[in-house]
């Protein structure tokens, strides 16, 4: 697996012309939906803080990611959509979710999670035309080194 993203300005050089330095190459911006109460989201920024990864910190309950986005991520995890729900948090159960998703396709499914960011699980962290939904370290660690 490629990583997503390597923190780090990337050079590229010219051989030859015996080594100039053509160009900086900065790799796409990390951008990072999270809850700032979440104890989650918060080992995951400072994870990402440890790696010196400059990212665009948005706060999912206020701005939930885009549509596309959403369906961008759901193409990701290969189709499967339930993986972007938060099934532990309020809303969800407060909107009996789990009851729902057996009858929803991944269109609906991304609508109804771009319409409401505290049913996403967090963080949701995009790069590119790559991502990451929840913080497992080992994962990010893979990702991340």
């Amino acid at each position: 697996m490629r990583n997503l993203a390597s923190c780090d300005v990337v050079r590229a050089y010219d051989t030859s012309k015996s080594a100039t330095l053509m160009k900086a190459q900065v790799p796409p911006k990390l951008k990072v939906y999270q809850y700032a109460k979440c104890s989650t989201c918060v080992k995951a920024l400072k994870f990402l803080a440890t790696r010196k990864c400059d990212a665009e910190i948005l706060d999912i309950t206020v701005t939930p990611p885009s549509l596309s986005e959403i369906e961008q991520m759901i193409a990701l995890y290969g189709g499967e959509f339930k993986k972007l729900f938060n099934t532990s948090g309020l809303q969800y159960r407060e909107l009996k979710i789990g009851e729902k998703l057996p009858g929803l396709n991944a269109s609906q499914a991304a609508k109804l999670l771009a319409g409401n960011g505290r049913l996403i699980k967090r963080p949701f962290l995009l790069v590119g035309e790559r991502g990451l939904v929840g913080f497992k370290e080992e994962e990010w660690k893979m990702q991340f080194p």
